[in-house]
Order: structure tokens, then C-alpha cells, then sequence
């Protein structure tokens, strides 16, 4: 049993659109809101495209710290936003500050999975003539 949700989750975190197709069809099919479903998606999602961006990356570059280096960023980026945002109200709101960072990481995410998708199809058509 084990093995079957190990395979299960591999397999989400391979190909990411489809957890993300799957949760914003059937919440928003059940829900009927189809702005609350795709935010659901979304935040579901991302964990699986860090994921995937992570692996990609160590499969790319010949590395093993794909994963460290995102959660890396993402501290990086959670204090410049909360300093900004203490800055601007004088407090920090860490609800606010956490469902930002994760959604801003969702769109970064995607778009490092389309660029390291198409490095790989390269690489791997160089490699394979």
C-alpha cells in the first residue's frame, strides 16, 4: 500500500498540471465557484512544482541541492516581502505574507517548469542524434 501512494505521488509531482486540472474541475464542479477552485489548485499544486522544479533542476545541472536552493529563495523573498510590508503598514500580517509568497511561487514555479521542460527536450534531442 505503501508503494502505491509513493507511485501515486511520483507521478503527481512528474507531471503537475494534472493534480492541478483534477482539483480545479472537481471543486469547482462541486463548490461551484470556479475563483475559490482555481486558488485551491493553485496552493495544492504548488507543493508538487516545487517538487518537480527540484528534481528537474538536479537532472539538468548535475546537482543534488535543487530542492535547498528553492526553499532558499523562498526565505529570501519572505523577508524582503514582510520587510517591505512592515515598511508600508508598520506590522506584518503573516497570513497575508505566506499565501502571497505561496501563490507568487506557484507563477515562478510554472514558469521554471516550462523553461527546464524545454532544456530537457533539448538536451535530450542533442544527446539522443
Amino acid at each position: 500500500m505503501q508503494n502505491i501512494i509513493g507511485y501515486i505521488l511520483q507521478y503527481l509531482s512528474a507531471l503537475p498540471f494534472i493534480p492541478f486540472l483534477g482539483i480545479w474541475l472537481i471543486y469547482g464542479f462541486v463548490s461551484g465557484d470556479n475563483k475559490r477552485a482555481f486558488r485551491l489548485a493553485m496552493d495544492i499544486t504548488t507543493l508538487f512544482l516545487i517538487l518537480a522544479v527540484a528534481s528537474m533542476y538536479n537532472t539538468i545541472f548535475g546537482g543534488s541541492f535543487g530542492f535547498y536552493l528553492i526553499l532558499l529563495i523562498l526565505l529570501i523573498a519572505g523577508g524582503l516581502l514582510a520587510g517591505a510590508q512592515n515598511r508600508k503598514r508598520g506590522r506584518i500580517d503573516p497570513h497575508k505574507l505566506v499565501k502571497t509568497i505561496w501563490r507568487l511561487t506557484f507563477f515562478v514555479m510554472v514558469l521554471f517548469y516550462l523553461v527546464f521542460l524545454i532544456i530537457g527536450i533539448i538536451r535530450y534531442s542533442i544527446h539522443n542524434v
